[in-house]
C-alpha cells in the first residue's frame, strides 16, 4: 500500500500516490469499488455481542492527531476542490478502496477508514472484524442508474431474468457482485440448485472476457466494462439486462477500536463532513471531475469518464440511515440464508453517531454559493 500525507493548512505538500491502478478494478465502480472474500462466520458471542454504546463525539479533534483513510477518489476530489484545506488535522490517504485490500489493511493496523459497498462491513463482521460504518452515500435514482448490468454471452438466447435457469453465471462470493447474482436469482424465483454459479474474481475484465469466451452465460459487468464489452462484442450477439434491484450503497466504515478513540472518532467526525462536500462538489463540478479525476487520475479517454458520470446520475447521502440499514438487513438476511452464516443485526453495523454528518454537509454545500465555485 501507498500513504500520501496532507498536513493541513500546508496543503501543497501533498506526496504524489500511484496514479494507475489495474485498468477494470479502477472502471467497476468510483469509490466504491468492491468487496471482500473472507471465508469463516462469527459466533454468537462475537463482535455485536459485546457492543456497548459508544461515547459522544468530541467537540474539537484533538492536537496531533493523524487518521489514515483508504478513500482514494475523494482524495483527488478534496484536492480538486480545495476542500482539503478544511481539514486541520493530519490525514494520510492510501492507496486502497475496496473489501479485500481495505480488510486486510485493517487488520495489520494500517488504516483507520475505508470506502466500500455494502457487503465489506458484513463479511468483515463474519470474519471477527469489529467494523462500524460512518457515511453512507447512494444514487438518486438507481433503478435507472445501476452501478452493475448483467452481461449476457453471445448466444445464449437469454432476454430476461427468467431465462438464467440452467445457465452458468460468473459468481463472486464475498463481493458485492456476488449478492447482487443471489439477488437476481432470487428476484427470478430460482435457487442456486437451478443455475450453475462459477467462481471468478471480478476484477479488471476477467468477467467480460468469461462472457466472450463462453465460458459463462451472464456475469454482472459495471463502470465502462458495459459499455466496453457491448462495442466489442455487440455485433457477435452480446447484450446486457438491467436487473431492476438496487446496487447502488457506498460506505465508509471504520473498525470499533478505532472508533473507540476520542481522538480518532472527532478526526473521523470531521472527516466525513468534509467528505459529504466533496460529494456534491463532484457533482456540482462534473467538467473539472472529468478532467481531473477520470482523465488525469485514473488515465481513461474523455469518453470513458463522460459515460461514468453519465452513468451515475445524481447522489443522494440522507440524513436518517433508517431506509438504508433497512435494505442492508435484506441483503444481509439473503447471504446468511444463501452463503450459511449468523444472522447479524444490520443496525449494530452503523454508528449512529455519525449519521447525519455527511447528509447535512452535502445538502449545506447545495446552498452554499462558495461551494458552487469550488471555493
Amino acid at each position: 500500500m501507498s500513504f500520501a500525507a496532507h498536513r493541513i493548512p500546508a496543503a501543497h505538500a501533498v506526496t504524489e500516490l500511484s496514479r494507475r491502478r489495474a485498468l477494470g478494478a479502477l472502471l467497476t465502480l468510483p469509490a466504491i469499488g468492491l468487496l471482500s472474500a473472507c471465508s469463516g462466520a462469527a459466533t454468537a458471542g462475537g463482535p455485536q455481542a459485546s457492543q456497548s454504546a459508544p461515547a459522544p463525539l468530541a467537540s474539537r479533534v484533538p492536537a496531533g492527531t493523524t487518521i489514515k483513510v483508504g478513500d482514494p477518489s475523494v482524495r483527488v476530489a478534496l484536492e480538486l476542490s480545495g476542500l482539503i484545506e478544511e481539514l486541520n488535522f493530519n490525514v494520510e490517504f492510501a492507496n486502497i478502496s475496496g473489501g479485500p485490500q481495505t480488510t486486510e489493511a485493517f487488520r495489520a493496523n494500517a488504516l483507520d477508514a475505508g470506502s466500500v459497498a455494502d457487503i465489506p462491513p458484513i463479511h468483515a463482521t463474519w470474519t471477527g472484524l469489529d467494523v462500524r460504518i460512518i457515511a453512507s452515500a447512494y444514487r438518486k435514482d438507481p433503478l435507472n442508474h445501476p452501478l452493475y448490468e448483467l452481461g449476457i454471452a453471445p448466444g445464449t438466447g437469454i432476454t430476461s431474468l427468467d431465462g438464467l435457469r440452467g445457465k452458468k453465471i460468473a459468481y463472486s462470493p464475498g463481493q458485492a457482485q456476488g449478492a447482487l447474482v443471489l439477488r437476481i436469482l432470487e428476484k427470478a424465483g430460482l435457487q442456486q440448485s437451478d443455475v450453475k454459479l462459477v467462481e471468478l474474481p471480478s476484477t479488471g475484465d476477467v468477467y467480460a472476457t468469461s462472457l466472450a469466451s463462453k465460458q459463462v452465460d451472464a456475469a454482472p459487468l459495471g463502470g465502462v466494462q458495459i459499455k466496453r464489452y457491448l462495442a466489442k462484442y455487440k455485433n457477435e450477439g452480446a447484450t446486457t439486462l438491467r436487473h431492476g434491484l438496487r446496487d447502488d450503497p457506498g460506505h465508509l466504515y471504520s473498525p470499533a477500536k478505532i472508533l473507540a478513540d476520542p481522538a480518532k472518532a472527532a478526526a473521523l467526525a470531521e472527516y466525513v463532513r468534509v467528505w459529504g462536500k466533496a460529494q456534491r462538489w463532484i457533482e456540482d463540478h462534473p467538467k473539472e471531475w472529468l478532467e481531473g479525476y477520470y482523465i488525469k487520475d485514473q488515465g481513461l479517454s474523455a469518453e470513458d469518464g463522460q459515460y461514468l458520470i453519465d452513468a451515475a446520475g445524481k447522489k443522494d447521502l440522507p440524513t436518517s440511515w433508517s431506509e438504508g440499514i433497512e435494505r442492508h438487513q435484506q441483503t444481509i438476511d439473503l447471504l446468511s440464508r444463501e452463503q450459511k452464516k449468523p444472522r447479524l443485526e444490520a443496525a449494530s453495523l452503523y454508528d449512529k453517531r455519525f449519521e447525519a454528518i455527511a447528509g447535512t454537509a452535502f445538502a449545506a454545500a447545495a446552498a452554499s454559493p462558495s461551494a458552487k465555485a469550488g471555493a
